[in-house]
């Protein structure tokens, strides 16, 4: 039984990737923000015998020394994620994004893990130069989340390349899905509409993204894990498939049969030269290294998402009165 960390178990795409690796008959130690509430995010409700919960933060190279013992593989996802809280708090970002890879990746080496998948961001790409993006498109940051993350991936690399560390950068584009933190735009539509809202405060809805079903990027993390061609190597998980946010919501609004209509909230625009209007990935490099296909159409996903928001133990967990940065 191959035993693996995940970093940032607690959090959205990381539990799903919990439970899916506890399915497959993974050994998984999962991370969880430390905090004094003894509180470990969607965890709390897991139990699985092969799953041990630790809690601590990646900044800390100690720790990360420790909790990588004994570990094969590790999947890092532990980050601060949210864009406009880039704006407010950048010195976070570096701290969280650019350090905690470096303490992870450190720990890794001096340990002997066998594999590393460190999580990146389509928004490594910025708005995008040329469709679909693959994985040779300049990096933009435009954010300082987005320059955090290429710094990351960078870190990432120069392991593999100074220290033969088996780093692999998956890079997912938008992925959503139950559990996703309304700070998104596909839970805060959903939790608007669920609370009975006729007028909804959304962003700009012109730009474009690629979705991506939680289930279908977890299924790349792990199939990109088990592939010895991917080592030193940026791999998209993506559905090379393009919507927009206007559309997106139209889709949301049809799938749960309201007649809701869009307000603008300027508080949810991104500065102009920070947006990014356009997300198209292209996932012919991990079809050719892993066979990689999404099973979820937009559709399917999108109301497997509605059907989870609506179980009112779920909804009361969101606050869809207060815009989430």
């Amino acid at each position: 039984m191959q035993k693996v960390l995940v970093t940032g178990g607690d959090g959205f795409i990381g539990s799903h990737l919990t439970e899916m690796l506890l399915e497959q008959g993974y050994a998984v130690r999962a991370l969880s923000y430390y905090n004094s509430f003894n509180y470990w995010g969607w965890l709390d409700s897991m139990e699985h015998p092969h799953l041990e919960v630790i809690t601590g933060d990646v900044r800390d190279p100690h720790f990360c020394k420790h909790i990588t013992q004994g570990i094969d593989v590790i999947f890092h996802l532990a980050a601060l994620i949210a864009i406009p809280y880039s704006y407010i708090a950048p010195d976070s970002y570096v701290d969280t994004n650019i350090k905690g890879t470096l303490n992870i990746c450190q720990a890794a080496k001096e340990n002997g893990v066998k594999r590393v998948l460190v999580t990146s961001t389509s928004e490594v790409y910025g708005t995008a130069q040329y469709v679909p993006i693959d994985e040779k498109h300049p990096k933009q940051p435009q954010s300082p989340y987005s320059a955090t993350k290429i710094g990351a991936d960078a870190m990432a690399m120069s392991f593999y390349n100074a220290f033969e560390l088996p780093v692999v950068i998956v890079r997912p584009f938008n992925t959503y899905g139950p559990r996703q933190s309304a700070r998104a735009i596909i839970p805060t539509i959903i939790t608007q509409i669920a609370n009975g809202k006729k007028e909804i405060k959304l962003g700009d809805l012109t730009p474009t993204r690629d979705f991506n079903f939680v289930k279908d990027t977890c299924k790349g993390f792990i199939e990109l894990s088990q592939c010895d061609a991917a080592i030193g190597q940026e791999v998209n998980v993506c559905s090379n498939f393009e919507i927009s946010m206007r559309d997106t919501l139209e889709l949301i609004a049809k799938l749960m049969h309201s007649d809701v209509k869009f307000i603008e909230d300027e508080q949810r625009l991104r500065p102009k030269n920070s947006e990014v209007f356009r997300l198209w990935g292209d996932n012919a490099k991990i079809k050719k290294l892993t066979g990689f296909t999404p099973y979820y159409s937009i559709e399917q996903g999108l109301q497997e998402t509605i059907n989870w928001f609506l179980d009112k133990e779920n909804l009361k967990k969101y606050k869809a009165d207060i815009y989430n940065v």
